[in-house]
């Protein structure tokens, strides 16, 4: 009944409900007042209603899978229930207010990206937030120390340029008061007004110019480069501590099953081989016969008939690790026609398409590709040579089906196989509508000439993809992916906190006019205040907070830093503070995990269980048929297969059918699980790490020993 629970619990379809929920919930800002697209109040808070009812029923759903007393000392579930009742509050105070016709504001708004944070399924957000928070008094110290150094730098500007009657461009006097020369100074930090706010004390005398050039080489080059060493080493200290913490649950986890499971053989405690077994299907019951009969023979590599304990504490580890299937069959040309499949001439050209020559040619002829893309179109010969590059690329489709087995070759980790292939047959497709169309109409749709172009150019990634020096970035890129996704959560809950905190409080503060527009106010962007500034002049009307989305484009165009001290010019306080939370932490915390992701991805060699693995997989001379496997044996009569599929080593053993197996390459890991893999490597086997009531007390809203629905704890 547990394991059914655990299950239900973590059933896809119930987290995708939970997200869609979520994200409903935040969706709610673009049809509430101020609205994009504006919906009766009535509507919108029935939706709210229905998605708190679904928060409460997943914190019912995880009170069941907890421990009373685990549950009650987490305080992210405290802040969901808090969160739900807070939110109802509001929304019947509101909607009682908005009865008589009073106006109020709902400040429960500010709350919903709560619900993205503390649920279980977001822990890879919370994970950052923690990285915020733990790093924020080294932070500090270094903020203050660069305010401290722009006050500094504020006085002597002061002095040595407020008596002088400079005007800026605009016509206002400069430098003569000392909290707008620290703005203007926080601002040439980020560069944005450079080399503006100079250019008056410049003009006076050149020497003047070597203050700023002082000021951006101490302020912008040092102290923003000391914010991203401190940052880095923080959240470095941080994730490794964290780490490390789970990787001491996990052990703990694993003697606590042992102990469980053990039974006594001779003098020592082991688990039986049936008990191996079925505690293996049922944690891990996507897994064939033959992947499960491969991690038996790991973990009794003498075929005792049991696991000793050492190597049960491995089982957690052994089912981590990544082993790509692979079935070969036969060629359907090699059953269909013998003969001619094995002929000397067909033997030769698959030997062709097997070498590395072959890709290079076709990496040739991509680049003259890109080359002829560059020239006019509209030149006869430019049009009939597209034709030409276009039939070689289905030649070498073909000529790769004649050679590998389909099935393999259109496998799924074999991404560079559809790529190609997909992009062939739309470039294709379009090419002909597109002449079709020219044959009857004489016309040249530009849109399909559009996607035509783009699906030729996106062609030029797979050569990025066979260098291996690129290889490298680009394999980074990929693993980087999901934690990327993490961050934009992150980025996502602070402009929607900020965004709404920005309608309320600059609500129709400014106005967009159109260009024909002959409104009085259209040049003050309906707000006297902005009469005759540069906010006004440069047209940024349109950079209000009057909706969500008006709100988000500001927002984006502050964290880039270019012109935003024109945008934020009316209200400097509100958008410093955004700048500091976005730019200076959480920008330098994503920059921190790029490179920490490029130094796991350049050092990591194999860990001790994968190399154990392959070791594995080596002497049995790992062909399984899945098929025809019964339950419990394993076939040891066929070959290994380490190769990618585009290597020719591999391909001469095709004509005898089977299933390989071999390790996932480091670019079908997550950048997390490369961390943790080089954190764990620092524990020893032996350590068996602190008490479990230690590794609550270091972090209690984290850990969750009881529960076994946890991630951390599988």
């Amino acid at each position: 009944q547990a394991i059914r629970f655990y299950y239900l619990y973590n059933h896809w379809a119930i987290r995708v409900a939970i997200y869609f929920f979520i994200f409903l919930n935040l969706s709610l800002a673009l049809f509430e007042e101020p609205a994009v697209y504006p919906l009766p109040f009535l509507a919108t808070s029935l939706i709210e209603v229905l998605c708190l009812c679904a928060f409460f029923g997943r914190l019912v759903q995880f009170a069941k899978v907890t421990p009373r007393t685990v549950f009650w000392k987490d305080t992210k579930n405290i802040c969901v229930m808090l969160t739900i009742l807070l939110t109802l509050l509001d929304l019947i105070i509101y909607g009682s207010l908005r009865v008589f016709n009073i106006h109020s504001v709902r400040w429960s708004r500010f709350l919903r990206p709560l619900f993205l944070i503390n649920f279980p399924e977001s822990r890879q957000i919370r994970r950052v937030f923690r990285s915020i928070r733990n790093t924020l008094p080294e932070v500090l110290y270094v903020f203050l120390l660069l305010m401290f150094n722009v006050l500094m730098f504020s006085l002597m500007a002061l002095k040595l340029f407020g008596d002088r009657n400079l005007k800026t461009v605009e016509g206002s006097s400069y430098f003569t008061n000392l909290l707008d020369i620290m703005f203007d100074l926080y601002v040439l930090v980020t560069t944005a007004n450079s080399p503006d706010v100079m250019m008056p004390a410049y003009n006076l005398d050149w020497r003047y110019s070597l203050f700023f050039i002082t000021y951006i080489v101490i302020n912008t080059y040092i102290f923003m480069s000391v914010f991203l060493a401190v940052v880095y080493n923080n959240y470095r200290k941080h994730l490794k501590n964290e780490v490390r913490k789970l990787a001491y649950m996990k052990r703990h986890k694993m003697i606590e099953a042992f102990n469980i499971l053990k039974t006594k053989e001779g003098t020592e405690f082991v688990v039986k081989e049936a008990q191996w077994k079925q505690l293996v299907k049922i944690v891990a019951p996507d897994i064939s016969n033959s992947h499960r009969e491969l991690l038996l023979r790991i973990s009794d590599e003498e075929q005792k008939g049991y696991v000793d304990k050492k190597c049960f504490l491995r089982l957690a580890d052994l089912l981590n690790i990544q082993v790509i299937t692979i079935k070969f069959k036969r060629h359907p040309l090699e059953i269909w026609m013998p003969h001619v499949y094995k002929s000397s001439g067909s033997l030769f050209v698959q030997k062709v398409v097997q070498h590395r020559v072959f890709v290079w040619i076709y990496d040739v002829i991509i680049i003259i590709n890109a080359v002829f893309i560059a020239l006019d179109e509209k030149n006869p010969l430019i049009s009939y040579a597209e034709w030409v590059f276009l039939s070689l690329y289905i030649i070498e489709i073909l000529l790769k089906l004649y050679t590998y087995e389909p099935k393999t070759f259109f496998a799924r980790n074999q991404f560079w196989n559809w790529f190609d292939s997909l992009i062939i047959i739309a470039a294709l497709m379009a090419t002909i509508a597109n002449a079709a169309i020219k044959s009857v109409i004489e016309y040249n749709s530009q849109q399909i000439l559009d996607i035509v172009f783009v699906l030729r150019l996106l062609r030029l990634i797979r050569i990025v993809d066979s260098i291996q020096r690129f290889r490298v970035i680009m394999t980074t890129l990929i693993n980087i992916i999901p934690t990327m996704l993490t961050f934009g959560g992150l980025v996502l809950v602070v402009y929607y906190m900020f965004a709404i905190i920005g309608m309320e409080l600059f609500q129709d503060k400014v106005l967009f006019f159109s260009e024909s527009s002959t409104d009085p106010h259209a040049l003050d962007c309906g707000n006297p205040a902005l009469e005759d500034s540069t906010f006004a002049r440069s047209r940024y009307c349109k950079n209000n907070f009057n909706d969500l989305a008006s709100s988000f484009i500001v927002l984006m165009e502050l964290t880039v830093v270019n012109q935003w001290h024109d945008i934020l010019s009316a209200a400097k306080l509100f958008f410093i503070a955004f700048h500091i939370v976005v730019v200076i932490l959480i920008v330098n915390i994503f920059v921190a995990f790029i490179l920490e992701a490029f130094f796991v991805e350049y050092s990591l060699e194999k860990s001790e269980i994968e190399t154990t693995i392959e070791k594995k997989i080596q002497e049995l001379g790992m062909g399984i048929q899945e098929e025809n496997i019964p339950d419990g044996q394993l076939i040891d009569n066929m070959e290994t297969n380490e190769n990618d599929l585009s290597g020719g080593e591999e391909m001469q053993r095709q004509s005898s059918e089977g299933l390989f197996f071999r390790i996932a390459s480091k670019r079908y890991r997550t950048v997390d699980a490369l961390l943790q893999q080089m954190f764990e490597s620092e524990i020893s086997p032996e350590d068996e790490g602190p008490s479990l009531d230690e590794i609550l007390n270091l972090s209690p809203s984290d850990m969750h020993p009881k529960n076994p629905t946890f991630e951390n704890s599988a």
